[in-house]
């Protein structure tokens, strides 16, 4: 009749992910930043420095700070970028390839930052182009 099929050589016919999962697997972030006897916050300490920063520039933005509240958020974008390149291990700030962590976040941080730098009234940064762009493109 029909020949039995070891697990093994099932596995090796193809290298798909299975449609039917049979067990449950490891969270991505648990014990990558720091061992698994310590707890779950302090595994993660890269992610949550960079949340906790962005939620004090989201609240000095909405207390009327926005200058500074947007520098926040892109210095905790650049900090994440800086961390992802440097440290073996993040946690949870890993979400995809090092390399396209650190440009993705890398350059978010610098636009908010480079936008915070410009923002009306007494701008921090003067760009010569920038008032005729807008001017041109707003008309």
């Amino acid at each position: 009749p029909g020949a039995v099929v070891a697990p093994a050589d099932e596995a090796r016919r193809s290298r798909r992910f299975p449609s039917i999962t049979r067990d449950t697997a490891r969270p991505e972030g648990s014990g990558r930043a720091v061992p698994g006897a310590v707890s779950t916050p302090a595994r993660q300490w890269p992610m949550l420095s960079v949340l906790a920063a962005t939620a004090a520039g989201l609240l000095a933005t909405a207390v009327g700070h926005p200058k500074l509240g947007c520098l926040a958020i892109g210095v905790a974008l650049i900090a994440a970028s800086v961390m992802r390149r440097v440290l073996p291990s993040v946690g949870m700030l890993a979400v995809r390839s090092r390399f396209t962590d650190m440009i993705t976040y890398g350059l978010l941080g610098v636009a908010i930052t480079l936008l915070a730098l410009v923002i009306e009234p007494k701008p921090l940064l003067e760009i010569p182009f920038l008032e005729s762009a807008v001017r041109f493109t707003v008309r």
